[in-house]
């Protein structure tokens, strides 16, 4: 079996189009068509049902996807190892960062990582810690701060900040003059969250559960200047960490009791290939967390 039509098929499937994938590949349709029919011939297996408008993956499909995924990225790995042997002079850091952490932590890290390898670039994407994690699996970066909870066995991490999860409100609301508060006495309140898939919710609808409440959602948005624009209004209180609403006078951050601590980490693929320049941005994490 040939990688490039393996590669092709992939594509197609990942996409559920054969015009994306050809789009994708820069290529003209009939070329991939032919290439999987091609590969369908070679293999004496059906792998797509294909519709006048849709494709489909047969059960055959299915099972060579799950494949081609392992292989295409054993492959990508083993082509940037051969690079870096040749004495590969530039390299790319592909990192998924939080949102909250995006914007308030990590452009002064950024910059002075940069500042120490000036030949490296970055490619950074923002999201939440689920879909982070889901791409970091896929092999669709290399590198993700996740929070400690969601790692699973496949990936291999390091701990690079331990926050406070504080309750966040305004200066009027009554809970701006206490030192602590409940988890029930903030689940009454109505609620800015982040939406499912960032770690925030995913720690908050966690900590509802065991304390055996609903939380009362008002608002639903991944939106950091919105969430804090409505707390500042009265419309609802959150949770946000320290670094967020520093620099707002008018947000008071309240402990909650017993308090919360969220333990971020950056991680990657335990059976991945981690390049020079990705371990170089591990290490200085590493190094910034123990300043």
């Amino acid at each position: 079996m040939e990688l490039k039509p393996l590669r092709y098929f992939y594509e197609v499937a990942r996409l559920g189009s054969f015009t994306r994938a050809a789009e994708l590949l820069n290529l003209a349709q009939p070329a991939v068509s032919m290439a999987i029919r091609k590969l369908e011939n070679e293999l004496e297996l059906t792998l797509f049902h294909r519709h006048e408008r849709s494709i489909a993956l047969t059960d055959e499909g299915k099972c060579l996807f799950a494949q081609a995924e392992k292989i295409l990225q054993v492959v990508a790995d083993a082509e940037l190892e051969m690079q870096e042997l040749k004495g590969l002079s530039r390299g790319e850091v592909r990192v998924g960062i939080p949102s909250m952490l995006g914007s308030f932590h990590f452009p002064p890290i950024l910059m002075a990582f940069r500042h120490r390898y000036p030949n490296l670039t970055f490619s950074v994407q923002e999201g939440g810690t689920w879909q982070l994690q889901q791409m970091l699996e896929k092999g669709e970066l290399d590198l993700a701060v996740i929070e400690s909870e969601t790692i699973s066995d496949i990936l291999e991490a390091r701990t690079i900040l331990r926050e406070e999860m504080r309750a966040t409100v305004s200066r009027e609301h009554l809970f701006a003059e206490r030192s602590s508060i409940t988890l029930q006495e903030f689940f009454t309140e109505e609620l800015v969250m982040f939406k499912p898939g960032y770690f925030h919710r995913k720690v908050l609808d966690r900590l509802a559960k065991e304390v055996g409440c609903t939380p009362n959602i008002s608002f639903e948005t991944n939106l950091v200047p919105l969430i804090r624009s409505i707390v500042k209004q009265g419309f609802g209180i959150s949770t946000l960490l320290n670094m967020a609403v520093a620099d707002d006078p008018d947000l008071v951050t309240v402990s909650f009791a017993p308090p919360i601590f969220l333990d971020l980490c950056i991680a990657w693929r335990k059976d991945g290939y981690l390049s020079r320049a990705n371990r170089a941005f591990v290490e200085f994490l590493l190094e910034s967390s123990r300043m």
